[in-house]
């Protein structure tokens, strides 16, 4: 059977690609068993994933108190949490480029400083505009803190073992989502919400010295030819309008923004302000989603190995998702209108979230599906045309969101992510009508 590979070297590898893996990563000492030598290094970089997590899901758990302190509504300071997801998605190519030239420890260390930075000013923020300058930083800072274990793994790690570790470095950094739900809720009512912001600034930091004892030194490759970033630009963005990928990306612009929209900004004031929860109980009330987000990718990869039906599984998870956010919505204006005094109760939309969270999780197959739409020189690109998506429409409906939400309040929020996440699945369903087979091909492993 035909092996894929990637662009890769493991031990044993032969050529300049070999020689690349042997300068960087050189022998591992004596008292350290070679699996350790790789997977520590490897575990310490995703915990850079699951900081970046707990910064943008953070706001859900404090929204109502951070703009009581800065004299603003919650809706606008919804609507500045955008500002986070504007400049990560402005990031990813920078950091990509990066990466290629000064190598992963370099440019992780430079952005746990960025980060450790952006954590200051959010706690010491007096009003929006300081705020906004906050996550402004935190969403560079944190652009990179996928990218830098991912890149790791693919320079040190064969076919199949990368693939394990990606979802498992995914499932590392989805944790961040557990420790943004009652454990930040605990400390917010217990020490204020700038507690939260100087906690994570010392993960920051921590995680920081970390990275600069167990990454490993990598040098730039001297044989690599230097590349203009505005050229690197405009090919992702040729591979972003092609035909091949014009489906994934319809899916991606859409797809994260509603996962974050409800985790990270959204649910917790919707348990606080709709449902009466405290801040703890809306907390615990989000968890069920959260998990459904961390668990979720395995269970997606594993469905589409099952069944070869990587379109189907897309587009009916996010037209189901969709469905579950107006079913949240009719019952919270059930309650208020013919229904009046009947009301479904929190738990209920706990656990409905809980299921849109497993039906979200199919999103890294957007990943695979762009990765099979492309030709093998050209997969990274369209990653990262992905990755941009992703972010750039995380930052879009976001901005749209806060405004809907300060107009009309909070129901037509999930609504107009319900009726976007049904377009998007429909209009993916369309671009990807003639689609090659091989875009329905399992996950690649390695034979």
């Amino acid at each position: 059977m035909r092996r894929r590979f990637c662009s890769c070297a493991w031990p044993g590898a032969t050529g300049r690609l070999g020689q690349d893996r042997r300068m960087q990563h050189p022998t591992p000492p004596g008292r350290w068993p070679t699996a350790l030598y790789t997977a520590v290094p490897l575990v310490v970089l995703a915990f850079g994933h699951t900081l970046s997590n707990l910064l943008r899901t953070l706001p859900a758990m404090a929204t109502d108190v951070m703009s009581l302190d800065m004299g603003t509504t919650t809706a606008l300071l919804g609507l500045l949490t955008g500002a986070y997801h504007l400049f990560f998605a402005l990031g990813q190519l920078p950091a990509g480029v990066m990466l290629d030239r000064l190598g992963v420890r370099t440019v992780s260390l430079s952005l746990f400083a960025m980060t450790a930075l952006g954590c200051v000013a959010a706690a010491l923020a007096r009003g929006p505009v300081g705020f906004f300058a906050a996550q402004a930083l935190l969403g560079i800072g944190c652009c990179g803190m996928l990218l830098c274990p991912f890149a790791l793994a693919a320079r040190t790690l064969p076919p199949a073992r990368f693939a394990l570790w990606s979802g498992f470095i995914l499932s590392i950094g989805n944790c961040g989502m557990l420790l943004s739900a009652t454990p930040t809720a605990w400390l917010i009512e217990r020490h204020g919400w700038r507690a939260s912001f100087w906690v994570a600034t010392a993960m920051a930091l921590g995680i920081g010295a970390l990275v600069a004892l167990v990454v490993p030194r990598s040098d730039r490759a001297a044989a690599s030819p230097a590349r203009r970033l505005g050229t690197e630009l405009r090919q992702v963005l040729t591979i972003t309008a092609s035909p091949s990928l014009r489906g994934p990306v319809v899916l991606a612009f859409t797809s994260l923004a509603a996962v974050l929209a409800v985790r990270g900004v959204w649910g917790g004031p919707w348990f606080m302000e709709v449902k009466g929860l405290s801040r703890i109980d809306a907390g615990n009330a989000l968890i069920p989603l959260t998990l459904a987000v961390a668990i979720g990718p395995l269970v997606a990869g594993t469905l589409d190995r099952l069944t070869g039906a990587r379109r189907a599984l897309l587009a009916g998870s996010h037209l189901a998702a969709g469905g579950l956010l107006l079913v949240v919505v009719a019952a919270a204006t059930l309650g208020d209108g013919p229904l009046h005094g009947w009301r479904a109760s929190a738990s209920f939309d706990a656990w409905v979230f809980f299921v849109f969270g497993c039906c979200m999780s199919t999103q890294p197959l957007l990943f695979a599906m762009g990765q099979s739409a492309t030709p093998r020189e050209s997969a990274g690109k369209a990653l990262a045309a992905l990755n941009l998506m992703f972010f750039c429409g995380t930052a879009f409906h976001q901005l749209a969101s806060g405004a809907i939400a300060s107009a009309f309040g909070l129901a037509p929020v999930f609504t107009y992510f319900a009726l976007f996440l049904s377009a998007s699945a429909l209009l993916f369903l369309r671009c990807t009508r003639r689609a090659p087979a091989s875009l329905d091909a399992p996950l690649a492993r390695a034979d």
